[in-house]
């Protein structure tokens, strides 16, 4: 039986041509990303210089403080598909005991305490000096443009600032400063300006003046951001005590030599095959694995349960992707994870025989032998005694920040993909280092950011926080090969949606023949029967959030199977963008998504 058709409309094209593709989360990051494929540049290039515009035009969704993970294959080796690790490592002084003695049960969602080394900067900086071909001065001139002279800011980056703009004014005076100059949000298409921030981009790229190569002025660079001006500010500003999600003042405990002793690196992808197509994902301290879970326990069915538009698929795909969500808790982190059993046949075979014709409502790790499953708090809600009777966080977390006046967020990330004209493909997830997460740093421009909330404090978990340890991140971008040749580059904002967003991208492409763009505009869903990685770390016991457009009859049957519905609206769930490439004709493709007005394609 074949999918669903996905029918002709579509909001916009796939994109398609010859020279080179682009495809993020914002169009001024897109364009960059365009501009420097145009002027000579790689993939490479274009992706880091797309990245570092993120970090000006969508600072509620990512910052320079935060963290990434990428997955790319070279023109040169494109059989061998690397991650690039850019999550930051617990600080020395973070330890589970000192979180305990400060009183608190989670890690919070907002406030330096919660900070992971920021390491996307020194990430982007890695790949460029490996896999690039420009000079670091043009490659961030883009963002240093925006920064020093302004660019119309979104909607979305108002909102967020106004949700939390009584903290800032009465916690966070620094960030009033920066993100509220006249007293108030900005407004929608309003110009704002991060003088700072450029002035750090400019010290970094004259860090290298001097030197002798190209190779060695990137990597001037990187010492000066990890031994130089941006440890020091860092490090001395987050010691001052502050406002923290949990309603309580505390001190940072990151330091110099934190950020002297971390760097970012380079790691070979978990892949999976499926249906043909080997899938490529981040080792088990982030997410990713959780993906080829679900496909190894789907591969097990006929097509018509795979089909996202279904009642019967959307039931198998959210039961399968509960079972393989709940291995994430119980097994993954930044230690030992038996990946090997965990995507053998013979386990996702028993853990498909536990998918039923009812909705689950149980926590279900599976048995793997030497391993005691860790099951976490299943907290339906939690509010600190410290805030109890205030505002606390709500939503489900549709690809946009869901913030509450805390400045705890959900869901909040930020997407590039590029693939050029000598077949170099990349996708990349920055995040973190939100505007929201802690106090803007005032000679930096901006703050820390808030991984270690993807912590346990609860001993002998797989991801207990532990001094230099990653915390297991959310970050999972996806580079999907055919025969030995990298074919498309995907990722999605969405925290704990963004594999199960992708998973339908995957899903429909593969199995149901949709095009790029016919994949991203179809209708979406998620679960959310699963601990959330972002504090306070609640769970809704056989959730199901959907897009109205699955339609009345789909959304009732499966009301009656047993799943908590939520209608999230029409256009709601998902941020994907793809890059795609024909290694038989060299055809590339790019779509991106039209939720929220914000992500774009271009290529030619």
């Amino acid at each position: 039986m074949p999918f669903t058709e996905p029918g002709t409309f579509t909001t916009r094209p796939t994109l398609q041509g010859t020279f080179g593709m682009s495809a993020s989360t914002h169009w001024l990051a897109t364009a960059a990303a365009q501009s420097v494929l145009e002027r000579g540049g790689n993939a490479f290039d274009a992706a880091a210089a797309a990245g570092f515009v993120l970090h000006v035009v969508e600072p509620h969704l990512n910052g320079p403080g935060g963290d990434l993970t990428g997955v790319f294959a070279t023109a040169g080796n494109p059989s061998e598909p690397v991650v690039l690790m850019g999550q930051g490592r617990a600080p020395a002084a973070a330890t589970r005991e000192h979180f305990l003695a400060e009183g608190l049960e989670l890690v919070p969602g907002s406030g330096a305490l919660a900070a992971a080394v920021p390491a996307a900067v020194d990430a982007w900086l890695l790949l460029l000096r490996d896999h690039g071909s420009w000079e670091l001065a043009d490659v961030l001139d883009y963002a240093a443009g925006y920064a020093r002279d302004g660019h119309p800011v979104l909607a979305q980056v108002g909102r967020t600032i106004g949700q939390v703009s009584r903290l800032f004014q009465e916690h966070w005076p620094t960030s009033a400063q920066l993100w509220m100059p006249q007293g108030r949000p900005p407004a929608e298409g309003e110009l704002i300006k991060n003088p700072a921030y450029a002035d750090v981009l400019r010290r970094l790229a004259e860090a290298g003046e001097g030197a002798g190569t190209r190779e060695e002025r990137i990597e001037a660079a990187r010492r000066e951001w990890s031994t130089g001006f941006v440890a020091t500010a860092a490090a001395d500003f987050a010691a001052k005590p502050h406002r923290h999600s949990s309603g309580t003042d505390h001190a940072g405990v990151i330091a110099e030599s934190d950020f002297a002793a971390s760097e970012a690196g380079y790691e070979p992808a978990v892949t999976f095959d499926f249906r043909g197509y080997t899938i490529a994902k981040t080792g088990a301290w982030g997410q990713g694995p959780a993906l080829l879970q679900t496909l190894a326990i789907l591969d097990g069915f006929p097509d018509e349960y795979l089909d996202p538009s279904t009642e019967l698929g959307v039931h198998t795909i959210l039961e399968a992707q509960k079972l393989a969500i709940a291995d994430r808790e119980a097994y993954y982190g930044d230690s030992h994870v038996p990946l090997d059993y965990l995507l053998g046949e013979e386990y996702a075979a028993r853990r498909r025989e536990a998918i039923t014709p009812l909705a689950s409502h149980e926590f279900r790790p599976g048995q793997v032998p030497g391993h005691s499953p860790f099951v976490p708090p299943l907290r339906t809600e939690y509010v600190p005694p410290a805030l109890a009777g205030e505002d606390s966080a709500g939503g489900d977390g549709t690809g946009e920040p869901t913030v509450s006046p805390t400045g705890e967020t959900r869901g909040d990330t930020c997407h590039v993909d590029v693939v050029d004209r000598w077949g170099n493909m990349v996708s990349v997830t920055p995040s973190g280092g939100w505007l929201q997460s802690s106090p803007t740093i005032p000679e930096l421009g901006f703050c820390l950011g808030t991984r270690l909330q993807m912590t346990w404090l609860e001993d002998g978990a797989p991801s207990t926080l532990q001094a230099g340890k990653r915390p297991r991140t959310t970050l999972t971008p996806t580079l999907v090969l055919k025969d030995g040749q990298p074919v498309a580059a995907l990722g999605s904002p969405g925290g704990d949606q963004q594999d199960q967003w992708q998973l339908l991208y995957l899903l429909r492409t593969i199995v149901g023949g949709y095009t790029p763009q016919q994949a991203i505009d179809a209708p979406a869903f998620h679960t959310t029967s699963l601990p959330g990685s972002f504090w306070p770390r609640t769970w809704t016991p056989g959730g199901a959030v959907v897009e109205d457009r699955l339609g009345d009859g789909i959304i009732e049957a499966l009301a009656e199977r047993g799943h908590v519905i939520t209608r999230a609206g029409d256009w709601a769930l998902g941020r994907l963008s793809a890059v795609v490439r024909d290694p038989r004709t060299g055809v590339l493709m790019a779509a991106a998504n039209p939720r929220g007005a914000q992500g774009y394609a271009a290529g030619r």
